[in-house]
C-alpha cells in the first residue's frame, strides 16, 4: 500500500476517522531529513499494509494542520488512533524506532 497524501480538506475523514491506526509523516519538500525519512515510511507502508495507514502532509501547504498538532521541527511522525494521538517521533528516526510504536 503507498502512503496517502493528505490536506486540510481529507484529514479528518483519512486520518481521524480511519478505522485503523494513521501514521502521518509532517514533511516538507525543502526538508533534507524528510527526504532521507521518505524510504522508510514508505517501507512501513508496505509492511503494515492493511494494519497501518500511512499518510503525508506536507506543512507548507498545510499550515492549519502543522499549527494544530504543534508541528515545529519536520520530520514528524504522529501515530493516530481512534482519532487520537498516541505516539510522536521526531527528527530522523530508525524504522525500527517507528515500528516499536506501532
Amino acid at each position: 500500500m503507498k502512503e496517502v497524501i493528505v490536506n486540510v480538506n481529507n484529514f479528518e475523514s483519512e486520518v481521524l476517522k480511519s478505522e485503523i491506526p494513521v501514521l502521518v509523516d509532517f514533511w516538507a519538500t525543502w526538508c533534507g531529513p524528510c527526504r532521507m525519512l521518505a524510504p522508510t515510511v514508505s517501507a512501513i507502508a508496505e509492511k503494515y499494509a492493511g494494519k497501518v495507514k500511512v499518510c503525508k502532509v506536507d506543512i507548507d501547504e498545510n499550515i492549519p494542520l502543522a499549527e494544530k498538532y504543534g508541528i515545529e521541527v519536520i520530520p514528524t511522525l504522529v501515530l493516530f488512533e481512534d482519532g487520537e494521538i498516541k505516539a510522536r517521533k521526531i527528527g530522523l528516526v530508525s524504522q525500527s524506532e517507528i515500528e516499536s510504536e506501532l
